[in-house]
């Protein structure tokens, strides 16, 4: 089943939107999921038409069902653990975060190349130094690489990474990355996100 990225990043809007309703809602239109997300009809129903299948006319999706296969498709039942590279507020904010478990990814430890950020935060999670990283990822089932590191540091961060059989990375570090065939990096601009935001304020 081939998915597109944009559908792939509104999926859990849906299912974070079905599971806040009220027990008792047995099904579920795409036209009240639009209404409700501010979302176009048409847009709605081609994403849950790939993942689930086309609504029954007049009753809509079966609730429960339709969250379960969003849940599937999700990988909400896995786990995928990942470490993290960069303690410093941003990291230790992802590293202590639980709503990750929803999504089935578990956050296993961080590292850090400063020795005064080597501990046990508040939720109990461990910083490592940087020089665990290797042989920590490569006795712990490690499928993701956070990184939380300033743009200096990010590409020979990333090279680690992927030397250590790691195949997908999520960067939250301000520049383009380098990586492997077969390696998959997914990218979060918070000063393009903040760009949007000024934008609006401006208009």
């Amino acid at each position: 089943m081939s998915i597109s990225s944009q559908t792939m990043r509104r999926l859990p809007v849906y299912l974070d939107y079905l599971k806040q309703l009220p027990r008792d809602t047995a099904r579920i239109s795409a036209t009240a999921i639009a209404s409700a997300l501010e979302l176009g009809d048409v847009q709605v129903r081609k994403d849950l038409a790939s993942v689930s299948g086309a609504g029954k006319p007049r009753t809509g999706y079966d609730t429960a069902g339709l969250i379960q296969t969003l849940e599937d498709c999700l990988g909400c039942g896995e786990k995928r653990q990942a470490v993290i590279v960069g303690a410093g507020k941003l990291g230790r904010a992802l590293l202590d975060y639980q709503g990750f478990e929803t999504y089935g990814l578990s956050i296993e430890a961080a590292f850090d190349q400063s020795p005064d950020a080597v501990g046990v935060t508040d939720a109990g999670k461990r910083i490592l130094p940087m020089a665990a990283l290797e042989a920590f990822v490569q006795t712990h089932p490690i499928r993701i690489g956070i990184l939380t590191v300033p743009a200096d540091q990010a590409q020979q961060v990333c090279s680690r990474m992927c030397d250590c059989g790691i195949r997908a990375i999520w960067s939250f570090a301000p520049r383009r990355l380098h990586v492997p065939e077969g390696v998959l990096v997914q990218y979060e601009n918070m000063a393009a996100s903040l760009a949007v935001l000024s934008s609006h304020l401006a208009g």
